[in-house]
């Protein structure tokens, strides 16, 4: 697996992950439909095109879980036990269906496990960025994430 383990994970670094994902429609409704959200500002073309952004805007949600799914493959694939909470959770920019949007993943902090010494605890600051650079999520995830195996204390 290529997710980093806690003791590899150090306050400061920084991920620009690849690939980048281009936003369709089909992402937009199937998501907007699944998780039960009959907002017309996602789903309904001529209600979008009255609105202020004169077209629809993505799902944050779904903005929200690309850019976190677009660091998996360098952080926590494989090597993570869940997620205990995002903070600070913001979408200043819309996403429009067509963007393609980046990601980028700092480690602002971490800790060992006061109850269970297999495993840690990892702070990561997530922004997704558009095509042209404007930030349209940011949050910070607390991740549970494993030891390496030969790092727990006995």
């Amino acid at each position: 697996m290529s997710g980093k383990y806690f003791e590899q994970l150090e306050v400061g670094m920084a991920f620009e992950h690849l690939p980048r994902r281009t936003v369709t429609e089909a992402d937009n409704l199937l998501f907007s439909t699944m998780t039960h959200n009959p907002q017309p500002l996602h789903i309904d073309a001529e209600f979008a095109a009255a609105s202020q952004h004169g077209q629809r805007l993505v799902n944050s949600l779904f903005t929200l879980g690309l850019v976190i799914g677009l660091s998996v493959g360098d952080t926590t694939l494989g090597t993570t036990i869940g997620n205990l909470g995002m903070e600070r959770v913001e979408f200043p920019n819309p996403v429009f269906i067509g963007d393609t949007i980046h990601a980028h993943t700092r480690v602002t902090a971490k800790r060992e496990s006061k109850t269970r010494p297999d495993r840690g605890i990892v702070w990561f600051e997530h922004t997704g960025r558009n095509q042209r650079g404007e930030i349209v999520c940011q949050c910070l995830r607390k991740g549970m994430m494993l030891r390496l195996p030969d790092a727990e204390p006995k």
